[in-house]
């Protein structure tokens, strides 16, 4: 389908990738992965047409239709939702159009030969109308916003009227929409919730019969949908067989197969390169040593990749809270709506948060998540009740909101140094290379960092408080998988309490020990870690 050979990219001085070759066959399920930087995005660019091989060639089956979604939903407006993701589908429309103006034509008197003609043209444009789905179009179109947590009450509404994360829904609706032979999927799953990472994992199983190439931050989406992984990483692409956990493993048996083969290398070099040194003088040994310089020569030496070390911090132990850190007695919370009606979020929530308490709080998007870990953190008001923190509480609230209030002219190293003044240089730089900033990496300026390094600043300045209770509001958006793993490490060794909302599965499943569930309004607290409740509330947690 298509096909990529020998392939070699570089932007400036920087080599992406050399030589390089992969394939993506019908129904293929591959996952594209490797460093930030490294080209992932680069390789979706040149199988789109969008930037061009410095060498090497890309071949493409003819009338192959390639669906992109990356993160970049460029201008929306003038439309419904509905309108929008249709709109992505334009040639089956079109072809819609072609279709019923041949049948029309069919109607009119016209010639033996004219007609075969056009029952040809129509069998042509009626088998690519059905190729691209379009006898379903305007049911799939419906089918996928709602399953993406956009329901028919919504349709309609103008897309200018939804949120940054909401048209990125609409976007990715009309890439799936379109159901393409060939699907590429740049994080799919950034702005969606739980709900709608199940509801597409099932779509890509059950509906989606296409070759589909992706890259995700979401370890657990990855495992249950690829079945090959593709590497991009040290300037070349490596391929292995199997979902991300599979890679993970061969990638690191590969390395310590290639450290093994580089060390007999380098002993045998060592042999030789002594050999010619003792030897070189001597007139009789002057064949011996000439066939080895020969030898020495033509040797392809093996390159050890720069190793990418997951740096551990020791976080001092936190100041000891009390036993009891939040009292809840009948916490309720309303917005006022534009109209001066009372919205409300959540009543009647009564209870303790223990010390060491490991909390997910989780619910359908919209249901008031953000704003219980507000009120718990003090951030707004409750309506009705309190909430009072126990003895000797330290907080620290991470929102999405907490990386505009960065200094954006400020550097990495200052910014952390600031949250703790009394740590020396070396401290500090290594506390910032375990949240992946090395080296001169910690001269960079806050305003020229992406929004992954921003989270991993924010945490790490977080982290290095002197604080006993942690509320953390969605701290896995942004973060790429290696990222989620340092802080999941991080917080899994956190000896104070945390409450958060993430909706990344693995994440919770890895370090929570009790859930709060808010539906309708309502508080549900679930006494086991994440496993347990999703064995409650769905029967069981193997699709979750």
């Amino acid at each position: 389908m298509i096909h990529l050979s020998n392939i070699t990219k570089q932007h400036g001085a920087q080599v992406l990738f050399r030589d390089a070759s992969f394939q993506i066959l019908p129904g293929t399920r591959t996952g594209l992965v490797g460093p930030n930087g490294a080209g992932k995005t680069t390789v979706f660019r040149i199988i789109t047409g969008e930037e061009e091989v410095d060498a090497g060639e890309m071949s493409c089956a003819k009338k192959t239709t390639i669906g992109y979604f990356s993160q970049d939903v460029g201008d929306m407006a003038g439309r419904t939702a509905l309108e929008e993701v249709m709109a992505g589908s334009a040639e089956t429309v079109r072809l819609a159009a072609e279709l019923k103006e041949m049948e029309a034509a069919m109607c009119l008197p016209q010639s033996d030969d004219e007609m075969a003609a056009l029952l040809e043209r129509y069998g042509v444009a009626q088998e690519e109308y059905e190729h691209r789905g379009g006898y379903d179009l305007d049911t799939r179109a419906q089918t996928v916003l709602t399953g993406l947590g956009i329901g028919p009450d919504r349709f309609n509404h103008p897309v200018e009227s939804f949120s940054g994360g909401w048209k990125m829904r609409i976007a990715l609706a009309k890439i799936l929409t379109l159901k393409p032979d060939v699907l590429l999927l740049d994080e799919p799953t950034n702005h969606l919730d739980v709900e709608s990472i199940i509801w597409l994992e099932e779509w890509l199983a059950n509906e989606f019969d296409g070759a589909l190439l992706m890259t995700s931050h979401d370890r657990d989406f990855m495992n249950r949908i690829v079945t090959r992984i593709i590497e991009v990483a040290n300037k070349t692409v490596t391929t292995y067989g199997g979902n991300y956990d599979f890679y993970e493993r061969e990638r690191d048996i590969r390395r310590e197969q290639l450290l093994a083969s580089h060390k007999r290398q380098q002993e045998m070099l060592a042999k030789e390169e002594e050999f010619i040194a003792r030897f070189a003088a001597r007139a009789s040994h002057a064949a011996q040593v000439q066939s080895r310089v020969k030898k020495l020569e033509k040797i392809d030496r093996i390159e050890i990749p720069p190793e990418e070390r997951l740096v551990r911090f020791a976080f001092n132990d936190p100041p000891r809270s009390g036993d009891d850190v939040v009292v809840m007695d009948g916490l309720a919370k309303s917005w006022q709506t534009p109209d001066g009606q009372e919205k409300p979020v959540f009543g009647g929530v009564s209870g303790i948060i223990r010390r060491q308490n490991k909390i997910a709080v989780v619910g359908v998007n919209g249901a008031g998540k953000s704003t219980f870990l507000k009120v718990l953190a003090g951030q707004t008001d409750p309506t009705a009740g309190s909430v009072a923190l126990g003895a000797n509480v330290e907080l620290g609230y991470f929102s999405q909101h907490a990386m505009e209030v960065l200094d954006p002219r400020k550097t990495v190293f200052e910014t952390v140094q600031e949250a703790m003044p009394l740590a020396n240089i070396g401290v500090v730089r290594n506390l910032l290379a375990a949240f992946l900033f090395p080296g001169d990496a910690v001269d960079k300026r806050i305003e020229n960092l992406s929004g992954g390094e921003k989270s991993r600043v924010v945490l790490a300045t977080l982290l290095a408080r002197p604080v006993n209770f942690l509320v953390l509001d969605e701290p896995t958006n942004h973060l790429d998988i290696r990222s989620r793993e340092i802080l999941l490490d991080a917080l899994q060794n956190f000896a104070g309490t945390v409450v958060l909302v993430s909706h990344d599965r693995h994440f919770l499943r890895s370090l929570v020990d009790r859930v709060f569930e808010i539906d309708h309004g309502e508080m549900r607290v679930y006494e086991g870690n994440y496993g347990y409740y999703l064995a409650k509330v769905h029967g069981d947690e193997s699709h979750m």
